[in-house]
């Protein structure tokens, strides 16, 4: 299971709030039907590989083109873990447990 948390920051909208081009980013995380949590500072993505999960990057970061921003700067941060099959909500409760 591969986890990512992605930030996508439209640059040149014509206001400060970004909710409507995140809104269109997460729209279309839901039609290709991948695991997402979205939180107050960005959006974390579970894919069973690669090619899923950079896939889903890729139309993340294309649906906020498509809203009309003219400039897109987006922040990956990838955990790739291959000796144990762990989704965001097992991160999660790990840590919830030691505490």
């Amino acid at each position: 299971m591969i986890t990512a948390e992605l930030t996508i920051i439209p640059i040149g909208t014509d206001s400060t709030s970004l909710s409507e081009y995140v809104a269109a980013a997460v729209s279309a995380l839901d039609k290709i039907g991948i695991q997402y949590q979205l939180s107050g500072m960005g959006t974390q993505i579970e894919a069973n590989n690669p090619p899923e999960l950079f896939a889903a990057i890729q139309v993340a970061h294309e649906a906020v083109f498509a809203k009309g921003a003219d400039r897109v700067s987006t922040s990956i941060k990838i955990d790739d873990r291959r000796d144990a099959d762990r989704t965001l909500q097992d991160k999660v409760s790990s840590v919830k447990n030691k505490i």
